[in-house]
């Protein structure tokens, strides 16, 4: 654990995500997600603050991942499907009084209509999405400036 949580910045990522680079290129780019998390550090790096980057494909370690976040600066959460289906994620947020920043590679708008609700922006400060990589470095920004609020 960071030894200075006000300062941490928590980037999770959600199912298939690790896939990025060859997962339908066309929809969410050739970056990979070394890529998302290179240009997270360097972002975060900038306004002086600590990185957690984190990924996985089970719902229930994204749960405990957004717990464990407590008391961090914030969470860029890019929760992918997960975004679609799980009240789980949006109670942990909830739960745990996280400020979070929803990110998405894709317009989920320009998409199929299933992808037009999500549990997670409700409870988040605010979304991006549509803007690839960028949405992430965006995302930091945005949580870096409510240090200086």
């Amino acid at each position: 654990m960071p030894v200075h949580p006000s300062t941490t910045v928590h980037v999770l990522n959600g199912p298939n995500l690790n896939l990025l680079g060859t997962r339908e290129p066309a929809v969410y780019g050739r970056a990979t997600l070394a890529d998302v998390e290179d240009a997270c550090r360097s972002t975060c790096d900038r306004h002086g603050l600590e990185l957690v980057f984190r990924q996985t494909n089970h719902e229930g370690e994204l749960v405990t991942l957004l717990q464990q976040a407590a008391g961090s600066l914030g969470v860029v959460l890019n929760a992918a499907a997960y975004t679609h289906t799980s009240i789980a994620l949006a109670d942990a947020i909830k739960a745990a009084g996280l400020n979070v920043v929803e990110v998405h590679l894709s317009n989920v708008f320009a998409r199929e209509a299933f992808r037009h609700h999500s549990f997670i922006s409700p409870v988040a400060r605010g979304v991006i999405c549509g803007l690839g990589i960028e949405g992430y470095r965006l995302a930091i920004d945005v949580l870096a400036s409510s240090r200086a609020n």
